[in-house]
Protein backbone atom coordinates (compact mmCIF):
# COMPACT_ATOMS: atom_id res chain seq x y z
CA UNK A 1 0.00 0.00 0.00
CA UNK A 2 1.17 3.51 -0.81
CA UNK A 3 2.49 5.81 1.90
CA UNK A 4 0.61 8.74 0.32
CA UNK A 5 -3.11 9.37 0.30
CA UNK A 6 -4.75 8.76 -3.07
CA UNK A 7 -5.71 11.78 -5.16
CA UNK A 8 -9.49 12.01 -4.85
CA UNK A 9 -9.68 14.18 -7.96
CA UNK A 10 -8.59 11.14 -9.99
CA UNK A 11 -11.03 8.72 -8.35
CA UNK A 12 -14.27 7.49 -9.95
CA UNK A 13 -16.06 7.81 -6.59
CA UNK A 14 -15.23 11.50 -6.08
CA UNK A 15 -17.85 14.14 -6.85
CA UNK A 16 -18.44 17.86 -6.48
CA UNK A 17 -21.59 18.93 -4.63
CA UNK A 18 -23.77 22.01 -4.98
CA UNK A 19 -23.33 22.87 -1.31
CA UNK A 20 -20.70 25.66 -0.96
CA UNK A 21 -20.00 24.67 2.66
CA UNK A 22 -19.42 21.00 1.73
CA UNK A 23 -18.18 21.00 -1.89
CA UNK A 24 -16.31 17.66 -1.99
CA UNK A 25 -17.85 14.21 -1.57
CA UNK A 26 -17.22 10.48 -1.87
CA UNK A 27 -19.93 8.14 -3.14
CA UNK A 28 -18.44 5.09 -1.37
CA UNK A 29 -18.09 6.44 2.16
CA UNK A 30 -20.85 9.04 2.05
CA UNK A 31 -18.38 11.69 3.19
CA UNK A 32 -19.18 15.29 2.30
CA UNK A 33 -17.05 18.23 3.45
CA UNK A 34 -14.71 21.10 2.71
CA UNK A 35 -11.61 18.86 2.54
CA UNK A 36 -10.85 15.97 0.22
CA UNK A 37 -12.62 12.75 1.24
CA UNK A 38 -9.31 10.85 1.43
CA UNK A 39 -8.26 13.16 4.26
CA UNK A 40 -11.52 12.58 6.12
CA UNK A 41 -11.16 8.80 5.72
CA UNK A 42 -7.59 8.95 7.05
CA UNK A 43 -8.63 11.01 10.08
CA UNK A 44 -11.50 8.65 10.88
CA UNK A 45 -9.71 5.32 10.31
CA UNK A 46 -5.97 6.02 10.47
CA UNK A 47 -5.59 4.35 7.05
CA UNK A 48 -5.58 5.65 3.51
CA UNK A 49 -8.70 5.14 1.42
CA UNK A 50 -9.06 1.47 0.40
CA UNK A 51 -11.72 2.19 -2.26
CA UNK A 52 -9.69 4.39 -4.62
CA UNK A 53 -10.30 3.55 -8.29
CA UNK A 54 -8.53 5.51 -11.01
CA UNK A 55 -10.84 7.16 -13.55
CA UNK A 56 -10.67 5.69 -17.04
CA UNK A 57 -8.06 7.38 -19.24
CA UNK A 58 -5.89 8.69 -16.37
CA UNK A 59 -2.46 7.59 -15.23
Amino acid sequence: MSERAPDCLKCVHFRITWDPAFPRACNVFGVKGPRLPSYEVYVATGRHCPSFELKAGLK
